[in-house]
């Protein structure tokens, strides 16, 4: 990855609001009210940066922060503004099925010129994000995504939490999105799309207000298509690490944190004064990622956290209903036919005259493709084996899944996550309680995977 060693740093202690919410009441509760436009806007990564155009939320990158608390509800009036349908998946929310922003499956995508109400309850506090579902591999691409922040009260210390919001994009040398290469088959039967510049809330290299003393706590949200990052802070201090994709857990310290795309992960600094810089690692040539200048705080010190539990415990394995998922295709893979509508065919064939190089149990995957019935209150045990030459982020839309995770080290830990990501010839089993009624997308987050076919549909009924 390329950054911009010229960049002037920008001093934001958070992400701007373009647009207050309103809070009103309703039978459901005290309502959250935002408003958030689709549309073509200009964007400078650095000061001395070409206005990149760019297709962004309320003409910011990234998108307003949309904050909350647990128990309201959240009502988004969205607006597209765009030449193309879309519409907006609010990612690891345990969301309404009909609110869940899947075109095809969910809703009616939303054409150019028009809106749709997006309204449902905050069940669980964390950190989520929202981003655009119809073709993500493009439009998540050119910038439209944004931070997502349930809070467990209206007491929450923000001051000493910071959202890190980071994204991989590919420009070319004047700055612009590198259009040409949106929908490349070599980024598609690959790793997915690679970019070339790194932002940390939307800007390279930035400098983010932290408090002068006391603990933080860092929101990290990875928004890349494909790349999968690793961070560490100054002198590899130690972080705690509270809360997987939204999901407190019981703390444990790391050094690094790896970071696949849709994932999130919450550390707690104990000491802000320790904490000067973020760096990018993944690379041989390590990249500063961001600088955090200390910043007088009114008020408390405290940062109240505790861990009380999970959402909820983890189910008895014992009990659950086993759903095989058989993950081939790619470049090098073994995967040399697959069905396609119901007909068998070469993958070489699929490949070159559909554009899809990956199946789910011998079928090229798509909104058509259902993986499983289930009746709700069912315990489901997928096991999921990754039989590609590829790392995938797979992904399971309306609920959490248990997962025993070697993601922090090699120990393993059971962890509740929305997003695992599955290694190479990785065997995994994910488990969970199916107590949210709808048609549900499990896919690879690497978006350009999921375009190509690696994806199908559970449905809770």
């Amino acid at each position: 990855m390329i950054t911009r060693r010229e960049a002037l740093s920008f001093g934001t202690s958070g992400l701007l609001l373009s647009l207050m919410p309103t809070l009103g009441k309703s039978e459901e509760g005290h309502v959250r009210q935002y408003r958030l436009e689709a549309s073509p806007a200009q964007h400078r990564f650095y000061e001395k940066a070409k206005a990149s155009d760019l297709w962004l939320y309320n003409a910011q990158s990234p998108g307003p922060l949309i904050s909350a608390q647990q128990g309201e509800v959240l009502d988004v009036l969205f607006v597209n503004n765009l030449s193309e349908p879309t519409t907006l998946h609010w990612h690891g929310i345990r969301n309404l099925n009909e609110m869940d922003g899947v075109p095809g499956l969910t809703q009616d995508a939303v054409e150019p010129g028009e809106s749709f109400r997006y309204r449902f309850p905050l069940k669980d506090a964390g950190t989520f994000w929202y981003h655009a579902h119809n073709k993500a591999w493009s439009q998540v691409a050119r910038g439209l995504y944004g931070p997502l922040i349930v809070s467990e009260s209206a007491h929450a210390n923000t001051s000493r939490d910071i959202v890190v919001l980071v994204d991989d994009w590919r420009l070319d040398e004047d700055d612009q999105i590198h259009t040409t290469s949106l929908g490349s088959l070599h980024d598609w039967s690959h790793g997915g799309r690679l970019g070339n510049f790194l932002t940390v809330n939307g800007h390279a290299e930035p400098v983010i207000d932290r408090p002068e003393q006391g603990p933080v706590r860092l929101r990290l949200i990875s928004a890349a298509n494909a790349r999968i990052m690793t961070f560490e802070t100054n002198d590899q201090r130690p972080m705690q690490v509270i809360a997987v994709d939204g999901a407190p857990c019981a703390p444990f310290e790391v050094t690094q944190v790896t970071l696949a795309p849709a994932q999130r992960v919450d550390v707690l600094i104990k000491e802000a004064d320790a904490l000067d810089a973020l760096f990018e690692v993944s690379t041989a040539d390590p990249l500063r990622a961001a600088t955090f200048a200390p910043k007088p705080l009114g008020g408390s010190d405290d940062l109240t956290f505790g861990f009380k539990g999970s959402w909820y415990p983890q189910p008895d394995a014992k009990q659950a209903r086993q759903i095989d998922i058989h993950m081939q295709g790619g470049a090098m893979g073994n995967l040399t036919s697959a069905k396609f509508d119901g007909v068998e065919r070469s993958l070489r064939e699929i490949a070159t005259q559909e554009g899809k190089l990956w199946a789910f149990n011998g079928e090229i995957g798509s909104y058509d493709l259902n993986l499983a019935e289930v009746s709700l209150g069912e315990i489901i045990k997928l096991t999921v084996w990754n039989d590609t030459r590829w790392r995938h982020a797979m992904h399971l839309h309306g609920q959490h899944f248990w997962v025993t995770s070697t993601e922090f080290g090699t120990e393993p830990r059971a962890l509740l996550r929305d997003t695992y990501l599955m290694q190479a010839g990785e065997r995994a089993e994910f488990l969970f309680l199916a107590d949210n009624p709808g048609e549900w997308l499990f896919h690879c987050h690497m978006l350009e995977h999921h375009a190509a076919g690696m994806g199908g549909v559970i449905s809770v009924s």
